[in-house]
């Protein structure tokens, strides 16, 4: 599996039969100017909530692939399919066999309303597993305790990616304890550095991870790590 991070909070997973986009939020971010949106191929455009900031470069990511599927939750399949965009929907705690492996559709503690002020559903992370790894993808979120459960729901979480950037979501001490509940040692970092709100001291965050006997990844935008 490998993990390309296009900046904030979106990632492109590629497994050995598919791509698939999270959260494409990718010309309205200064940080990942130098990313040539058209030249991104996929399969599928993973959504975890309808934020500006994460859904804003869904339709041309659907647009420059007329084939790709839409993966999120009822209120933002439905949104996007009114634009011609198909979708497969699903809601919190359902899963689904898809060919690049079984999707479970996991809570997130956060809020989802388009930019246009539409109800965007309840907000959600995801954990993929297939034969290469178990993966999860938070989303944007607090802390909450039920993160203890998902290992026994999915098996062994392989590598987490976690928000470290505080303000809108959990922090990276925060994001620590999360790896905890989880039972994962192995974080790649996102949701940080976009702006002001959300600034971190890379040293500060992987000195303390260090210390807690954990791995953190920061990915240079448009760089990639194999999992």
């Amino acid at each position: 599996m490998k993990i390309t991070y296009f900046g904030h909070g979106c990632l492109l997973v590629e497994t050995a039969r598919n791509k698939i986009i999270v959260d494409p939020f990718i010309s309205g971010n200064a940080l990942a100017n130098h990313i040539d949106i058209h030249s991104i191929s996929v399969d599928y455009i993973l959504v975890t909530h309808a934020h500006q900031d994460h859904i804003l470069d869904v339709e041309t990511i659907a647009k420059n692939n007329p084939n790709a599927m839409l993966i999120s939750n009822w209120e933002i399949v439905t949104y996007f399919e009114k634009k011609g965009i198909k979708g497969h929907p699903m809601n919190t705690g359902g899963k689904w066999n898809f060919d690049f492996g079984t999707l479970f559709c996991t809570l997130a503690h956060h809020s989802s309303s388009f930019p246009d002020g539409t109800y965007g559903g309840n907000p959600n992370g995801y954990v993929i597993k297939n034969n290469e790894k178990t993966f999860y993808i938070a989303g944007d979120t607090s802390l909450f305790l039920d993160m203890k459960l998902l290992p026994e729901i999915t098996g062994k979480i392989d590598v987490c990616v976690l928000p470290i950037g505080d303000n809108f979501t959990m922090d990276y001490k925060q994001a620590a304890m999360a790896s905890d509940f989880i039972q994962c040692t192995e974080v790649i970092a996102y949701h940080y550095d976009t702006f002001g709100f959300i600034k971190v001291n890379h040293e500060d965050v992987q000195h303390y991870f260090r210390s807690k006997n954990k791995n953190i990844h920061f990915i240079t935008i448009g760089n990639h790590i194999e999992l």
